[in-house]
């Protein structure tokens, strides 16, 4: 055996290892398409309701409850997708 035919065996064992590894990683991500297009809607709804809280908080200072209000729905859909996340 030469450097050449060891240097292939290791390559082809590191190539394989990584492509081990990456299947344990993402085993569950491409399985379940509506638990990720959920998640994705989940996601741009807590964007665009933190955009909202961030707005009301400068444009309306004085209606705190609302700012409180849509903030902590933005944060409760971020849980939900939290929960799909790990669980689906």
């Amino acid at each position: 055996m030469n450097q050449e035919d060891v240097d292939k065996i290791i390559a082809e064992a590191v190539a394989e290892s990584k492509a081990e590894s990456r299947k344990k990683w993402h085993k569950g991500k491409s399985s379940n398409d509506s638990v990720m297009t959920a998640r994705r809607v989940l996601n741009w709804t807590f964007m665009l309701g933190f955009a909202a809280a961030i707005i009301i908080y400068f444009v309306l200072p004085e209606q705190r409850t609302l700012f409180f209000c849509v903030g902590f729905g933005a944060i409760a859909l971020k849980l939900v997708e939290f929960y799909l996340r790990f669980m689906f």
